[in-house]
């Protein structure tokens, strides 16, 4: 076992003694909270590679490896079973390393019970009672549109609810009961034989199998007029044509009738979540699209998380019927398991391909692009509620300063010199009291000569406001400036200088009793010393002088380096950032002997330094 992570004793002999079995893992943490669910062809070699060292592991896996102190293992028959269990797990349990799902909604369904005579009714719960369930649709407005098809084509009843809920002694229906029952032409009704019959061409326009369908309703309406039944024949007509209709509007996607389904992921970074979509093609027609949102991403690579959207489907609620070809837009981590699945459900092999030209590379790029639409949208969903959610201690702020507005994005300077050599400045900003690193900026002073902090502060103002004006930058809602009244009014008269006096609130912050300086105001305002606005104000200054001490430092060391090393005859910059690197400062590259100094920088260059700093001979 490894460098990278020596668990105990307890969990390396569980790992030793692991079987050479497919089966699920289980890693805990020390308060037997599940931290990752994974399945394995081999249990024994897949939990082993954890703990060894590996460069395949990114930070996300090394962290949560940091944190297992035991271990779990179910032993199955086949990869397929472990795939099933592996899902299961992760959906009951949600361990904090798995990728997630987005699921703040429910799908609807169209659901046809598991009954003697069976019902056909919109639902968005999924029940394991043999019931078959078709969709997801990822619109009502779709489902609603197929229900409506059914009643067109069938005349079979579509509610929601059972007819016995129908209550004819007040002559009206109840609330939910079924109106069509109401009306007397509810199915419920029907001989059963004819029922079943209906029920059966249902599930199969319901699976986009309208093209033998339609078939089968155009015999039937033949062999009904043949025998002069010219009112059957009427109403196999209606439900022909209404079946004609439906199956017009499905999009022909594909050259040959074929069933497909097509997958793809597409990730944003930036709001650190993806989108997998599914297109499913039956006889060669788009018949339906369904996406999920997936989290907990961050370092994976685009086939682990497209390897999981594709197992969560087939193993979760959502899958119908399996296709014949299975088409995905970047090549899976490790597709047996799922392709193993995929022929035991459907008692034939399944292809699982990544398509590069053609109709089918064609569909993926469409995929992709309405995963790219639908991140962002979920990313506009996002930034809209940020919106709406101010934190506590920016409303505080606001009260406590009796500002005209919600200071919600703050600028705030500091200035950094040692005495009065190599002085600059910083400017943070902190966008609903979070920083926007984006925003920060860094100042040379230009036009200061001495340690001035007023006359610095001065001009960092000027210069800063006046290109917000000119290239018409988002002002800020509040301006601080670290310090107290002489600061403040060296900012104030800069901002009117330059016109910009008055487009925000601005303030000083003064470090020793915490006093915030408002300008026109004489005395100084105390914010009590636990009020989160107070805090905000202090951890805005904390960090604008991090920030300006940071670049002071490297400032000044870009100087020492040119000063001083770099006069040395044949030693440029990268040897002379080299020697401070290793060595830590100037006088620690003076005093170093000739042999470190030839070891870090190679014997000609090395004795160039040692020379310059000691003459010929070595002490």
């Amino acid at each position: 076992m490894s460098n990278e992570h020596s668990p105990d004793v307890d969990v390396k002999e569980k790992v030793d003694n692991l079987p050479l079995s497919p089966g699920v893992y289980m890693f805990k943490d020390k308060k037997d909270r599940l931290l990752y669910v994974g399945k394995a062809k081999r249990l024994r070699n897949r939990v082993r590679s954890y703990f060894q060292d590996s460069s395949d592991h990114n930070g996300r896996i090394r962290v949560m490896i940091r944190k297992i102190e035991d271990l779990d293992v179910i032993v199955t028959d086949s990869e397929a079973e472990a795939l099933i269990l592996e899902n299961n797990l992760i959906k009951k349990h949600q361990p904090r390393y798995n990728i997630l799902y987005r699921d703040d909604k429910t799908y609807p369904y169209i659901c046809v019970t598991n009954a003697d005579r069976p019902r056909v009714f919109p639902t968005r719960t999924v029940i394991n009672d043999g019931s078959k369930y078709f969709g997801p649709y990822d619109s009502v407005k779709h489902m609603k549109r197929m229900l409506e098809t059914i009643r067109k084509a069938f005349n079979l009843c579509t509610c929601a609810v059972s007819r016995k809920n129908i209550d004819r002694t007040k002559g009206a229906p109840k609330w939910h009961s079924c109106f069509d029952d109401y009306l007397e032409s509810c199915s419920g009704d029907w001989d059963l034989e004819e029922y079943r019959a209906t029920i059966e061409k249902v599930e199969r326009m319901l699976n986009g199998r309208t093209n033998a369908l339609i078939r089968d309703l155009k015999e039937e309406m033949s062999i009904a007029s043949d025998a002069l039944e010219y009112e059957k024949a009427a109403r196999i007509r209606d439900s022909l044509q209404a079946v004609q209709k439906y199956s017009k509007k499905m999009k022909m996607v594909a050259g040959k009738k074929v069933d497909r389904d097509l997958f793809a992921v597409k990730v944003d970074e930036e709001i650190n979540e993806a989108c997998g979509v599914l297109f499913k093609v039956r006889e060669g027609k788009l018949i339906s699209k369904f996406h999920r949102f997936l989290k907990n991403i961050k370092h994976l690579e685009k086939g682990e998380m497209l390897q999981s959207f594709v197992e969560d489907y087939y193993t979760g609620q959502y899958a119908g019927a399996i296709p014949d070809e299975v088409y995905v837009s970047d090549e899976l981590r490790n597709s047996e398991p799922l392709a193993q699945y995929l022929w035991e459900e459907r008692g034939k092999k399944v292809r699982v391909h990544r398509p590069q030209r053609g109709e089918k590379a064609k569909m993926i790029r469409m995929a992709l692009s309405n995963a790219k639409l639908l991140l962002g949208e979920r990313k506009l969903e996002k930034e809209k509620a940020a919106r709406k959610h101010i934190p506590h201690s920016v409303k505080e702020l606001k009260e406590q300063l009796g500002l005209d507005r919600l200071p919600r994005r703050i600028e705030c300077f500091d200035n950094s010199n040692l005495q009065g050599s190599d002085p600059v400045a910083s400017m943070v900003c902190f966008v609903d009291a979070r920083p926007r690193k984006s925003s920060y900026k860094r100042f040379n002073i230009k036009t200061v000569e001495g340690p001035d902090d007023f006359a610095s502060m001065k001009e960092v103002l000027s210069r800063r406001y006046k290109r917000v004006m000119d290239e018409k930058e988002q002002i800020p809602d509040l301006i601080v400036v670290d310090g107290g009244k002489g600061q403040l009014s060296s900012a104030v008269a800069a901002l009117k200088e330059i016109g910009f006096y008055g487009q925000c609130e601005i303030i000083g912050l003064a470090k020793r009793l915490e006093e915030v300086f408002v300008p026109g105001r004489s005395q100084s305002i105390m914010i009590p010393k636990k009020s989160s606005a107070l805090k905000l104000l202090q951890k805005v200054r904390d960090e604008a002088h991090r920030f300006a001490v940071e670049f002071h430092r490297n400032k000044r060391s870009k100087r020492t380096i040119k000063t001083e090393l770099t006069q040395i005859s044949g030693i440029g910059d990268k040897t002379a950032k080299q020697l401070l690197t290793a060595f830590g400062s100037v006088s620690a590259v003076q005093e170093s002997s000739l042999n470190e100094l030839q070891e870090e920088v190679g014997n000609k260059t090395g004795e160039k330094v040692y020379t310059y700093f000691n003459g010929d001979e070595e002490e």
